[in-house]
């Protein structure tokens, strides 16, 4: 007997453009006012950034001017290249590259919305019918179903920091989406165009991020279509696989024939591939279970309970597609060889859709505690957003201010009226939002995650206006940049340096600092990067056998580690 029960005024869908609005208060903010940051994001834009300034070669083999990045696949830098190509002059290229994540994360939130509503309307995910009548239509259960899983999908906290990154990660787990996508409409239709959808998605994936997680969902899939219909399994091998084949391998052949700068990015590709499996590690196990609490949430609790709750429908496509989907993902990241958050990042879009299923069948008191718990929880952190972000502008709390410039040392607050009054009408919205749930207690299926979603929105709205130039000074290496351009001096000259993928990216784009390409070149000029825990007072190294003689020293401020010197030959 299928578990749910449902009147017609319980699915009630969300209008279009609340949703669209949605998505938007969640993606901007955070794209806009704001440099590059540290690591991945500053990384993402330096390889967009020498796309769109470079040539084919640079195209064909990514890097960012002269330090080799071919590891992950060209597809996100491709976007953001051509985002900074058309837009770069009216925006400038830093916004123009983010341009790019915006689009990734709609096409995911597009893509789970339409799965979920698939999946929804199909017999097998009807409720009983009444005996006497009122339940709901399949089309109108299907879309508020589709609702509850994209409301899911935002209230993610683990999806906050990667979907507003330049960083193949964000445009990861957008096309892991669309596969399911694909995915679903194959098991549905079972027709050739299906199949090839979905072997142009998972071809998209693999020029993504590699060809781990694609390989991983194709055999998933492959497994779960040999117990259902012999048909998909034929699609899936013949027509699938050999699409994904063609549309990624284009790449990798022309990389081969003009072999950009002497090489080819394909044996640093393969060897990275290869290096995201391994045995499962008490280090992964441990990121796996401990991060994945709150990186999934709020979504694993519905998943979990709508694997239960439908545990006798348990060959249901609205079960098994997304299921398989999530246990593809979860074993990947259980024998991953490093304990990374991007590696959780796939499994977002299945856990978001299987959740959804388990709205309609959770009893009325979890989905009170679940709305309390986001209400307390969220609540809590917008307060603290606020008490900070006044602390730092008046002195009071003088501990909690004092904290802040500990952290951020030389930073100068400034009051933007515009942020502060958007950050005011977003707490008198979740004010609003919080009244209209405990008042009216709505009977909509997607009632049990509004708050969670929108409790998320208003923090991170509120980071992004009120504390954005507070992160930004702290993330950014402009500063240093700038100093460091200051002393160098004017001419045709190469710098060889150590310093990483982020920081060569930031000095590149914000003082024009002009390192050596491919390190190839006997350079006048040396930056090194180290600890501040190194050694202090010294004024000439030796490096690659010859003598250098310091020039210049600094670092960002709100780093008391990291440290840059600037040397000039001697010898």
């Amino acid at each position: 007997m299928k578990p749910v029960r449902l009147p017609a005024a319980a699915t009630q869908a969300l209008p279009r453009a609340a949703l669209f609005a949605l998505c938007l208060l969640y993606i901007v903010p955070g794209l806009i006012g704001r440099d590059p940051w540290k690591t991945d994001d500053a990384a993402g834009f330096g390889i967009m950034w020498t796309m769109a300034h470079g040539s084919l070669e640079d195209w064909l083999f990514p890097h960012i001017v002269g330090l080799p990045m071919a590891e992950k696949g060209p597809l996100a830098y491709w976007i953001g290249a051509v985002c900074i190509k058309l837009f770069g002059w009216l925006m400038g290229d830093a916004l123009a590259a983010r341009i790019a994540p915006a689009g990734f994360f709609l096409l995911g939130s597009m893509a789970v919305w339409y799965t979920t509503y698939l999946l929804g309307r199909r017999q097998e995910a009807q409720p009983l019918k009444l005996a006497f009548g009122g339940q709901p239509e399949p089309s109108d259960y299907g879309r508020t179903l589709a609702d509850g899983a994209l409301l899911i999908f935002l209230g993610c906290l683990g999806l906050l920091l990667h979907s507003h990154s330049t960083s193949t990660e964000a445009l990861q787990v957008s096309m892991v989406a669309f596969c399911l996508y694909a995915a679903t409409t194959l098991f549905e239709k079972c027709s050739l165009r299906a199949a090839a959808l979905l072997g142009l998605s998972m071809g998209l994936l693999v020029l993504s991020r590699g060809w781990v997680v694609p390989l991983a969902l194709w055999l998933g899939l492959l497994s779960l279509a040999s117990f259902r219909e012999r048909t998909i399994v034929l699609r899936l091998v013949a027509v699938t696989f050999p699409v994904a084949i063609a549309v990624a391998s284009p790449w990798l052949i022309a990389s081969n024939i003009v072999r950009p700068f002497g090489s080819t990015p394909y044996d640093a590709w393969m060897l990275w591939n290869y290096g995201q499996l391994g045995l499962p590690s008490y280090e992964t196990l441990r990121n796996f279970f401990k991060n994945g609490i709150w990186f999934a949430w709020p979504a694993w609790p519905f998943a979990g309970w709508a694997v239960y709750a439908w545990r006798r429908q348990y060959q249901a496509p609205h079960i098994t597609i997304p299921l398989t989907f999530f246990i593809a993902c979860a074993l990947l990241a259980l024998f991953h060889t490093r304990s990374e958050d991007g590696v959780l990042l796939p499994m977002l879009p299945p856990l978001a859709i299987l959740a959804a299923f388990g709205l309609p069948t959770m009893k009325r008191g979890a989905i009170n505690a679940v709305d309390w718990f986001s209400v307390m929880t969220l609540t809590t952190c917008a307060g603290f957003i606020w008490i900070g972000w006044i602390a730092k502008q008046t002195g009071w709390p003088a501990q909690i201010a004092k904290n802040a410039f500990k952290l951020a040392p030389g930073f100068k607050p400034e009051f933007n009226l515009l942020a502060f009054l958007v950050a005011v009408f977003a707490s008198i919205g979740w004010v609003l939002l919080v009244r209209w749930r405990v008042a009216r207690r709505p009977s909509v299926l997607w009632r049990a995650v509004v708050l969670s979603s929108g409790g998320v929105i208003l923090c991170w709205l509120l980071l992004m206006t009120l504390w954005l130039p507070w992160i930004n000074y702290g993330k950014s290496y402009a500063s240093v940049a700038h100093q460091l351009a200051e002393r160098l001096p004017q001419g045709k000259y190469c710098i060889n340096t150590n310093v990483g993928p982020a920081q060569r990216a930031s000095f590149v784009y914000f003082g024009e600092v002009p390192f050596s390409q491919f390190h190839d070149a006997d350079c006048r000029f040396l930056l090194l990067q180290d600890s501040k825990r190194g050694r202090d007072n010294i004024k000439t190294v030796q490096y690659g056998g010859s003598k250098w003689r310091l020039l210049w020293e600094g670092r960002r401020p709100s780093d008391k580690d990291e440290r840059f010197r600037l040397f000039e030959r001697l010898n």
